[in-house]
């Protein structure tokens, strides 16, 4: 039977790992205030929706309440669906509210993060959440007495492994994160945020060339030319090209090499900086001019401007040795790259084969700001 798809107008969105904290957090301190279990907390998303959220387990006593919940990421393929979030909360002797994170809760080990080096991965949104929602549920207690709040995820340490946490400095289990509160169905918003991350991580640490792959098997490709390169320099940038290299460009990157497949890049060639399947169609009547101007014999054209595929038109060139198609297509792409920034630096793309074959590799230096 053909799987159904939903309408992504009918996806269900969920909530951030930020929003099921800071309602684990009110119910185990009002639980902790009353003496009596809470077992729903009603919160003010950051984009202002309203919503209740039903807690897994209530646990207190005099000095100290555990309150753990179920993250809903709704129909969006989150690493972090289903994981178990738990807030612990404390009375404590210092005044204020000191906020921390537990096992699975990763620790920020690099600059360029949003975080400070050595504190819990608790973003600026989410820690903004969790202080303000605590400290209004002490002043309408009317309480003065200080607590201490522990983020804990128990599988967290597991989960990161899905993640680009390891690489960005974080370590020991997932970041607290959500700038909205909800997770929106298959959203482009973190994949973005992920690259920004990884990219501002990268230049703190003293990198001046990244390494920006489509995909897992181009970055492993990558990673075998540029041996003596730290990971930090290695930056997935899926399908958003034009987006990487304006990050590069803002901050100060001299050098971006973009490795990629046939696919992919001949749409870059084309400046198709989203190089989505659905952005735009490979155009084949391109790909046979490059041809021409790289001095294929004219037998090629037309059979490039019958083929399916652009893997089909590359396989065609590489197995008739015409070398110069390559070193074209990599030429207009480093070029169409410098347009989208406006120079400031030099673009090199490298194009690969599904066997991992070096196909062609040109860098082009724009030096105009």
């Amino acid at each position: 039977m053909k799987k159904q798809t939903k309408d992504p107008k009918d996806m269900r969105h969920g909530y951030t790992t930020g929003s099921n904290a800071t309602a684990a957090t009110k119910a185990a301190l009002l639980s902790l205030i009353r003496q009596e279990p809470i077992n729903t907390a009603t919160i003010t998303l950051p984009n202002g929706d309203v919503v209740t959220f039903t807690m897994e387990s209530v646990r207190f006593t005099e000095n100290q309440a555990e309150v753990s919940i179920i993250k809903d990421a709704g129909d969006d393929p989150d690493a972090t669906h289903g994981a178990r979030i738990i807030s612990t909360v404390r009375w404590s002797s210092q005044e204020g509210i000191q906020l921390d994170g537990g096992i699975g809760v990763g620790r920020v080990t690099k600059p360029g993060l949003p975080v400070a080096v050595g504190e819990a991965a608790i973003n600026p949104v989410p820690r903004k959440m969790l202080l303000e929602t605590a400290g209004a549920v002490l002043e309408e207690a009317g309480s003065r007495r200080g607590i201490s709040i522990v983020i804990s995820v128990p599988d967290g340490e597991e989960i990161a492994k899905k993640t680009l946490n390891a690489r960005l400095g974080i370590i020991g289990g997932i970041s607290i994160l959500g700038t909205r509160g909800t997770v929106v169905p298959f959203s482009t918003a973190a994949f973005r945020a992920s690259i920004a991350q990884a990219i501002s991580v990268a230049v703190q640490g003293n990198c001046d060339h990244l390494i920006c792959s489509t995909g897992g098997r181009s970055e492993k490709y990558a990673m075998e030319l540029f041996p003596d390169l730290p990971e930090e320099a290695f930056i997935e940038m899926g399908d958003f090209v034009g987006f990487t290299l304006k990050q590069c460009k803002a901050k100060k990157v001299k050098k971006v090499t973009l490795v990629g497949m046939m696919g992919k890049f001949s749409k870059v060639a084309q400046g198709v900086m989203n190089v989505h399947s659905k952005s735009a169609p490979v155009s084949f009547e391109f790909l046979a001019e490059v041809a021409k101007q790289a001095g294929v014999p004219e037998e090629f054209h037309e059979q490039i401007l019958g083929a399916n595929t652009a893997s089909e038109v590359g396989t065609n060139m590489y197995e008739h040795g015409y070398t110069p198609f390559f070193e074209r297509l990599c030429q207009y792409a480093s070029e169409e790259g410098l347009k989208e920034v406006r120079g400031g630096m030099t673009i090199e793309t490298i194009l690969m084969s599904m066997k991992k074959e070096l196909l062609g590799r040109e860098a082009v230096t724009w030096d105009k700001q």
